[in-house]
């Protein structure tokens, strides 16, 4: 069985402050939108978003995906132990297989009503920035770590690969998420290999078939095959309207409205007339 010279939550806590850190002062000193005037409440109910989703995935699910790897090791589990792959061919190919699943899984989670209850939760912070990305409901986790842990175990992901993929997961969410101002020129050229935030902040358009498009959270190239990619917001990055039309309220910045809106009942999705606005 891999050993781990730390343990994965102490390896994953230092990844998580570093880049939340390192992002939020990108944002300060280089913001690509003028934050919301919301912005306290909001940090506050994101932030006690992700406290509430790392204690129930712990208290639910402790394996996580990485215990899951090395359960699956220890017992044998694996197509790539099965045909007796490479780790380091198996490391890469899992990394790459784990992605296009969580990309599957965010599209499913919007084509899928039951799915799409839990997720606009995070589609319904009225801005977008580093915290968004830790805006998810505790459901949502669950349910998204037992998809990855079936992936893993089917595959047999080696364990160090699958750490690796959980702190890119996070920090590349925290990255594309973020309210950060890149070149356009540099975006251009990022968004061949990474999904940038210019690039996700359309999915957190109000217009419905902008938020049905740029999935990926590592890769972009998975929008590019399957045609669910979308260049440009049809209202400018500047005057593009963020989070669900129907909940253009204060509300979205409460934890507890946040926490419940899934059980709350749905109201239509529709699209509303482009603004006249661009950058």
């Amino acid at each position: 069985m891999e050993q781990l010279p730390f343990s994965e939550a102490t390896i994953r806590l230092a990844a998580f402050l570093s880049i939340f850190a390192t992002m939020s002062a990108l944002e300060l000193a280089l913001p690509r939108r003028t934050p919301d005037s919301r912005k306290g409440a909001r940090w506050r109910t994101n932030l006690a978003m992700v406290i509430v989703d790392s204690v129930a995935l712990r208290v639910i699910f402790p394996l996580a995906a990485v215990g899951t790897a090395i359960w699956a090791e220890s017992n044998g589990y694996g197509l790539f132990r099965t045909i007796d792959t490479p780790a380091w061919l198996a490391g890469l190919i899992g990394f790459v297989v784990l992605d296009f699943a969580v990309w599957l899984e965010h599209v499913a989670s919007h084509k899928i009503p039951i799915l799409w209850r839990i997720h606009r939760m995070h589609h319904s912070d009225v801005d977008f920035d580093v915290t968004t990305a830790l805006r998810f409901h505790p459901l949502e986790i669950i349910l998204s770590m037992l998809w990855k842990a079936a992936v893993i175990t089917a595959l047999g992901v080696p364990v160090i690969a699958v750490l690796l993929f959980e702190i890119v997961l996070n920090g590349a969410a925290m990255f594309n998420h973020s309210n950060c101002r890149i070149p356009e020129k540099a975006d251009w050229i990022l968004r061949l290999f990474i999904v940038t935030p210019d690039m996700h902040r359309i999915h957190h358009s109000v217009h419905v078939r902008e938020t049905d498009s740029n999935y990926g959270f590592n890769f972009p190239f998975w929008d590019r095959l399957f045609r669910t990619y979308t260049r440009d917001p049809r209202d400018g990055q500047l005057g593009m309207t963020i989070g669900l039309n129907e909940y253009q309220t204060d509300e979205p910045t409460g934890f507890v409205w946040s926490l419940l809106l899934p059980f709350r009942p749905s109201r239509q999705r529709r699209e509303l007339p482009s603004a006249v606005k661009t950058d």
